[in-house]
């Protein structure tokens, strides 16, 4: 059985939360590093073309210069600013694709968070005690362990890889020269883009881990947690939502039973109580609704049109308000008394419809209500 003092349960939402603020991310160092060799290779292919003609055209403009030329200024300057804009623009492409694709690459578990606490220096850290710990500790063998396996891998990888394309590389001596180039040059970009892509296994793998390891680190003790819920319950705002919740919700829930009810009984200015009696359900007749103020005035119009009989009875509505919890059963000593008005409501129910050719008579205030039950 696990001890109270030790980390076996999940992080709570708080808990994230105030790692996320701390700058405390799951991140993964390989994803990162797929993401800008793969962009590089791929920008750099797509721009192969552009930039190999604009560093043709410098080196042509650099060697083909006439003395009037060197020695003329404003021919310099233009020479220049053309050789720099046909440098520029693939440059500053590659340069825009690579840097958005870290970013993407970085920012792909965890997300993009920015975090003042996280960005402040901590001198903490320069001390050589805890440096050594961070050194000898299980995260710092998990990663040499990961670094050996990542060499080995792409170091087969480069080696099957290389091995085959060994007589295309041999053959490269014996062609044109400037074919040589192009071949050599699309070589090049064919195999670092195989070479590049044997890091996704790696990737697929080091993702999982890091954000099993984030919860991990994470990972509270049974304590912990009951403090950071009795932290919780102890917050006025916190406790304060939460019952403006439920009270929204009991509102909502009271609102809906209303047109459900058989009566809704009023001071008639400040309570209002409605009542519900199913003889094939409980006992006794059930409290659905009650409210004082705006809450009784609106409990009174969903009555008023839905058709279910409002009565002003003062103290019987002060009765039932402070004695009768929301669905619960009225008390026994005013069973006669709800009794005497749902038979009265039964009565003019069935003398509107016909039922009956007996109108009953107007209800008393003076309904039986023990004192105790009085308010």
């Amino acid at each position: 059985m696990a001890d109270d003092g030790e980390k076996t349960e999940q992080p709570t939402e708080k808990k994230l939360s105030d790692a996320r603020k701390r700058g405390q991310l799951p991140r993964s160092r390989e994803a990162g590093t797929l993401f800008v060799l793969l962009s590089g290779v791929i920008s750099l292919w797509g721009v192969s073309s552009l930039l190999g003609s604009g560093m043709r055209s410098v080196m042509i403009n650099s060697f083909q210069l006439t003395r009037d030329q060197l020695f003329t200024p404003d021919e310099m300057g233009r020479i220049f600013k053309q050789d720099l804009g046909a440098i520029a623009v693939p440059v500053i492409a590659l340069a825009l694709i690579v840097t958005v694709c870290a970013l993407i690459g970085n920012t792909i578990i965890g997300g993009f968070n920015f975090s003042a606490q996280g960005a402040t220096p901590k001198f903490s850290k320069l001390n050589p005690l805890s440096g050594i710990k961070r050194i000898v500790s299980l995260n710092s063998l998990i990663e040499l362990v990961k670094g050996i396996a990542k060499v080995a891998f792409i170091g087969a990888f480069c080696y099957f890889v290389l091995s085959g394309a060994a007589s295309s590389i041999m053959k490269l001596s014996y062609i044109n020269p400037m074919e040589g180039i192009r071949t050599a040059i699309s070589l090049l970009f064919h195999y670092m883009l195989i070479i590049v892509c044997s890091m996704i296994p790696i990737v697929m793998i080091d993702i999982p881990f890091q954000k099993w390891n984030y919860i991990r680190q994470l990972r509270m003790t049974k304590q912990e947690i009951k403090d950071e819920f009795k932290e919780q319950e102890g917050n006025p705002q916190l406790k304060n939502k939460i019952r403006q919740k439920q009270y929204q919700m009991a509102s909502r829930r009271m609102m809906e039973n209303v047109p459900k009810a058989d009566v809704v009984v009023t001071n008639p200015t400040h309570y209002a109580v409605a009542i519900k009696y199913e003889p094939e359900g409980k006992l006794a007749p059930v409290v659905t609704a009650k409210g004082v103020d705006d809450i009784a005035e609106i409990i009174k119009h969903i009555a008023r049109e839905t058709d279910v009989p409002v009565i002003p009875l003062p103290p019987l509505a002060r009765s039932l308000y402070y004695t009768t919890e929301l669905d619960h059963e009225i008390p026994r000593g005013l069973f006669k008394a709800v009794a005497q008005v749902l038979a009265w409501v039964m009565g003019m129910k069935a003398f509107k419809e016909g039922k009956s050719r007996v109108k009953p008579r107007d209800l008393q205030n003076d309904l039986p209500i023990p004192d105790e039950l009085r308010f």
